[in-house]
């Protein structure tokens, strides 16, 4: 026997307690044995650590690994600028993400504050109630729930009147679900639900899916499907109406909200900034592995040079390497997380995903808290023939008013909330309502699945009128209708339900007053008023957001537990064409393959599991989409887990927050939009980045390889290399401060490795077309005894040069002072072979003759470079299906 399926009486047993409630002594030893009620510590990393994992980062292990092989042999100034370029590199990651976790360990809010628990100090003395800190509740304790209580733990309900819960941090579920003891849990399956469904009339066959749960204690609920039991009550879940009395199951860890992230399949996964910037950064690192070897073997077999080129070799490695790709990466992202902190409120919590918001094309999202509100609105009433009517919502508030003041603990639940204020709305003075002498109210419960409120009206003196109100086939069921005129009106309920409301039947019944107490056998041989329709009231600012992310090319995924008709009516009314609904069972027997076809066709997935929501998101990812997923509770996680960045509101729950990459200012899709155009500016600014770095790099390692093989001598001292690679270096940190231009925000933005470099090879060899002529041109200007050093100093000028006109002529921002950067690095080449500096790392002065020629090979370069920019199409516009070559 699985005691989660036991009998009360078995669970109080098992768990050593009574309804009494534990005595003091004993919830002490349970403490120290299962530990404080609390949530498993998640520690915000220090900043040593965080600076020795950005090691890890494959250009800065391969930098490093690099500048050891200058140590040992005696290259220690190939060994020091490698070494700057290492620790700037960590240094700036470390604290860009120090930074984040910071911000985001700050949102972490406390379940609940205290609880009431039943306590004794002796086992004989009589149980008194109490509040103690919820760290203090411990397995075997008996709880009391009043409305707006926290649910301090996993709990079974002993008692319960009108107890209702809100479930939506752990379900997404909109209205609260009533909870209510079952005597033989085993006998209970969850019913089917709709728009108008409430809780099962009675106990159905079992649930064969049901399994045992883990934790501290031997009951620990199921995590498949517990959430729909009525007699469990979860932390992180909270009263909505009604109180109960329920025994702790779990504390801690052992919780279902503690444990959700731990499941299964709940690993990071790679994110399409892994696959994109990494993916290039292995590409070059394979050549960058290979070329020391290369360049060493090539110098023996051809110039007879021995192992005195290793220092040349590597620094033809590193001038292979966007050293600085790390650096660009990590400032851009962190000052695009800061100012979208500053400006927006809303906190990056892992870097990178600022870039796989950039990259978006697909956000799949929840329909409840987002595209809807957390509460239902009046969307009509009907009278029994199907017109509109008045008079139906006027009894349906005089229900919810009366059942409401006349109840033990009063609080109106959503759908009550949602009447009154419609029948305000209409009688602003609420004088309809009133006008009405209470008798008693029968509240609801989940096996009548309606409510009753007795009433007297001044001016029917000796009489009761019973208004009764709920799901509309055990409202009909009572009703005094023929069979015909039943059909037809389930028919309407129906069909209102199939359009996406919650359908409530009212009805009344004339009685004489009765001096004995009503009981629900009174509710019987009613006259049907009519029928109420509700809808999930829609966010504010949704349909504005929706639109504005379809514009900027991002398809919208809703994936909800609702009914199919419920979510596409919430579609519907955002000006988002819902197109085919597809339930989450219909998935079940695709393959992944069709499922992905099928997830790019539709819009609403409905029913869907925690597992269905997550299955839906990887097999997007696995169709080529970045896909973005918007969660707040518990059965979100395994989407956030497996989408490219998880995102997150601040009202989320813990492990919510703590799975997702992001979380924004508040529960809407504008600050959605914010952060996708900042991912989309920081996005572009790495794009540009590597276009211009790789294209002049790779050019220049072209020409350093060819030069090699055909100059007595080396064209560059290793020393020169690495002192021009600092030059460039330094100057591209602009780019990481310069604004896109809009073009580069008008779609996502996606770095595909191969289509990258494919394109900058292009602008490579025609780089290297310019420094091979750059040899012709000085093997004419230069011809005296200072040959060696007069050809470094013109190469040294005409590379910086070529990378200045790189810079100015590829950039795909605005601002951020590259132009001015370009001209000082300009200068720079023209003027440092001219200094003092020049002779000490093995420059000469160069012959007037030299500079005209120079210029015209610089001309040349600029219009060919311009005229392949327009043939392959502006970097801002790249990526775009009219574009075909992505960078």
């Amino acid at each position: 026997m699985q005691l989660s399926r036991s009998t009360p009486l078995e669970l109080l047993r098992s768990l050593g307690t009574s309804p009494r409630g534990l005595v003091e002594s004993d919830a002490e030893k349970r403490l120290l044995r299962y530990g404080e009620n609390v949530l498993p510590a998640r520690r915000v990393p220090s900043l040593p650590i965080i600076f020795l994992r950005s090691l890890r980062d494959p250009f800065t292990a391969v930098l490093a690994s690099l500048a050891l092989v200058s140590a040992l042999v005696a290259a220690w100034a190939t060994a020091a600028v490698i070494a700057v370029l290492v620790v700037v590199s960590c240094a700036l990651r470390a604290a860009g993400e120090h930074r984040a976790d910071r911000s985001a360990a700050g949102l972490r809010q406390l379940v609940a504050g205290t609880a009431t628990v039943l306590r004794r100090a002796t086992r004989e003395a009589a149980p008194v109630a109490r509040e103690v800190p919820v760290d203090q509740v411990v397995p075997g304790d008996v709880v009391r729930l009043a409305p707006g209580d926290l649910v301090p733990a996993d709990l079974r309900l002993l008692r319960a009147t009108g107890l209702t819960m809100h479930q939506a941090a752990l379900t997404g579920e909109t209205l609260p679900v009533p909870k209510y003891p079952v005597d033989d849990p085993s006998a209970w399956r969850p019913a089917p639900t709709g728009p108008q469904a409430e809780p099962p009339a009675g106990p159905p066959p079992p649930d064969p899916s049901a399994a045992p749960g883990t934790g501290p204690s031997p009951d620990t609920p199921d995590p498949a499907g517990d959430f729909d039991r009525p007699e469990l009550c979860f932390q992180g879940s909270s009263v909505a109406s009604g109180s109960g009395t329920g025994v702790v199951i779990a504390t801690g860890a052992g919780t279902r909200f503690a444990t959700a992230d731990m499941a299964p399949g709940n690993d990071r996964r790679t994110t399409a900034f892994d696959r994109s910037v990494y993916g290039i950064s292995w590409i070059l690192i394979r050549f960058m592995l290979l070329t020391p070897p290369l360049v060493l073997m090539a110098n023996a077999a051809l110039r007879g040079r021995g192992i005195e080129t290793l220092p040349f070799a590597v620094a033809v490695a590193v001038g292979l390497t966007p050293e600085m790709l790390p650096v660009i990466v990590t400032t851009t992202l962190a000052r695009g997380a800061s100012a979208l902190a500053r400006t927006h409120q809303v906190i990056v919590k892992r870097l990178p995903a600022l870039h796989d918001l950039g990259a978006v094309d697909v956000v799949c999202l929840d329909k409840t808290g987002t595209l809807t509100q957390d509460r239902p609105v009046v969307e009509c009433s009907l009278g029994a023939g199907g017109a509109p009517d008045d008079s139906v919502l006027h009894w349906a508030a005089v229900n919810s008013l009366w059942t409401v003041r006349l109840a033990e603990v009063p609080s109106a639940d959503a759908l009550d909330e949602a009447i009154l204020d419609a029948a305000e709305n209409r009688s602003p003075d609420g004088s309809d309502a009133l006008e009405y002498d209470p008798v008693t109210a029968l509240p609801f419960d989940p096996v009548r699945r309606l409510s009753t409120a007795v009433i007297r009206s001044p001016r029917r003196l000796g009489h009761h009128t019973l208004v009764v109100k709920g799901a509309a086939e055990s409202v009909l069921e009572r009703c005094a209708l023929d069979g015909e005129e039943r059909r037809r009106i389930a028919a309407l309920a129906d069909r209102m339900a199939a359009d996406g409301l919650r359908v409530l039947a009212v009805a009344r019944a004339e009685r004489p007053a009765a001096t004995r107490p009503y009981t629900p056998a009174d509710e019987h041989g009613l006259t049907l008023t009519g029928l109420v329709g509700l809808r999930d009231a829609s966010a504010n600012t949704a349909a504005e957001a929706l639109d504005a992310l379809r514009r900027r090319g991002i398809a919208v995924k809703v994936l909800t537990g609702d009914h199919p008709g419920t979510a596409a009516r919430a579609c519907r009314d955002l000006g988002l064409p819902p197109g085919e609904v597809v339930t989450a069972s219909a998935t079940d027997a695709l393959s992944d393959a069709d499922l992905g076809v099928l997830a790019d066709r539709s819009t609403v997935f409905a029913r869907c599991s925690p597992e269905h929501k997550a299955r839906i998101v990887r097999v997007l990812r696995e169709r080529g989409h970045v896909t973005g997923f918007l969660g707040d509770g518990v059965n979100d996680l395994p989407a956030l887990r497996a989408c490219d960045v998880g995102i997150c509101p601040p009202e989320a729950v813990d492990v919510a927050r703590e799975a997702a990459d992001v979380v924004l200012a508040a529960k809407d899709l504008t600050s959605l939009d914010h952060a996708v155009m900042a991912g989309r500016g920081s996005g572009a600014a790495i794009a540009g980045y590597l276009r211009i770095t790789l294209s002049s790099n790779l050019g220049n390692v072209i020409a350093m390889l060819t030069a090699g093989l055909l100059l007595p001598f080396l064209p560059m001292l290793p020393a020169q290399v690495l002192v021009q690679n600092l030059c460039f270096d330094a100057a591209q940190l602009a780019f990481a401060y310069e604004c896109p231009r809009a073009g580069a925000l008008r779609h996502p933005l996606k770095l595909r490795p191969r289509e990258v470099l494919a394109s900058v090879t292009g602008f490579g060899v025609l780089n290297a077309a310019a420094d091979l002529a750059t040899f012709a041109v000085l093997a004419w200007a230069v011809s005296d005894a200072r040959s060696e050093t007069a050809f470094h100093a013109g190469w040294f000028t005409e590379n910086l040069l070529t990378q200045a006109l790189v810079m100015v002529l590829l950039r795909t921002g605005r601002g951020g002072g590259v132009p001015a950067t370009a001209g000082v690095l300009a200068l720079t080449g023209l003027l440092l072979p001219l200094s003092p500096l020049g002779p000490l790392i093995g420059m000469a002065a160069l012959p007037l003759a030299y500079y005209p020629l120079l210029a015209l090979v610089l001309t040349l370069y600029a219009g060919a470079l311009h005229w392949l920019t327009r043939r392959t199409g502006r970097p801002e516009h790249q990526g775009h299906p009219e574009h075909p070559t992505p960078v």
